[in-house]
C-alpha cells in the first residue's frame, strides 16, 4: 500500500503545499510584487504578459491537480461507504458503487429515496428505518392484500 511511485508522491506533495495558507500568501505576494513593479515597467505589454502567461500556465496544471485530487479522495470515500453498506445488516447491498449507475437511474434511485424519507416522517418511532429491500418486501405484501379486497378493481397501465 505505500509503494507510490515519483509522481504519486510529488502529487501528494504539490496538493498539501498548493492547499497551505503559505502558498496562498506567497500568491499574493507575486500578485503584489507585480502591481507594485507597474509604475516601473510602465505598465507595459511585457509587464502585462509576465502576469497572464504566469497565471495560465498556473492555473492549467493546477487543474490536473486538483482533480486527480478530487478522483483520489472520491474513491477512498466510496470505498469507506462501501464498506459501512456492506457491513451494515439491515442496508441494501445494492447501494454498494452507485457511482458507476446512470444519471437516469441515480434519478430514479433519489426519488425513491424521497419517498422513503417522507415515509420515515410518519412513523412515531424516529429509529424506525426503511430499505429497498424492507419497502419492496411492504409494497408486495400490500398489493397483494390489496388485490384480495372485495373493493379492488384492477386497473391497467397505459
Amino acid at each position: 500500500m505505500k509503494n507510490k511511485n515519483f509522481f504519486e508522491k510529488f502529487s501528494n506533495w504539490a496538493t498539501a503545499a498548493t492547499g497551505s495558507s503559505g502558498a496562498f500568501i506567497g500568491a499574493m505576494a507575486v500578485i503584489v510584487i507585480w502591481a507594485v513593479t507597474g509604475p516601473i515597467f510602465k505598465y507595459s505589454d511585457t509587464w502585462q504578459l509576465v502576469i497572464n502567461t504566469g497565471t495560465t500556465i498556473v492555473t492549467f496544471l493546477m487543474v490536473f491537480l486538483i482533480q486527480k485530487a478530487q478522483n483520489k479522495d472520491s474513491k477512498a470515500i466510496h470505498l469507506k461507504l462501501n464498506e459501512l453498506v456492506a457491513s451494515h445488516e439491515g442496508a441494501s447491498n445494492r447501494m454498494v458503487n452507485l457511482e458507476d449507475l446512470n444519471e437516469v437511474e441515480l434519478d430514479k434511485l433519489h426519488k425513491f429515496y424521497i419517498t422513503l424519507s417522507k415515509l420515515a416522517e410518519k412513523e412515531d418511532d424516529i429509529t424506525c428505518t426503511h430499505s429497498i429491500d424492507a419497502a419492496e418486501e411492504n409494497q408486495v405484501m400490500k398489493s397483494s392484500n390489496f388485490k384480495k379486497r372485495k373493493s379492488y378493481t384492477p386497473t391497467t397501465k397505459s
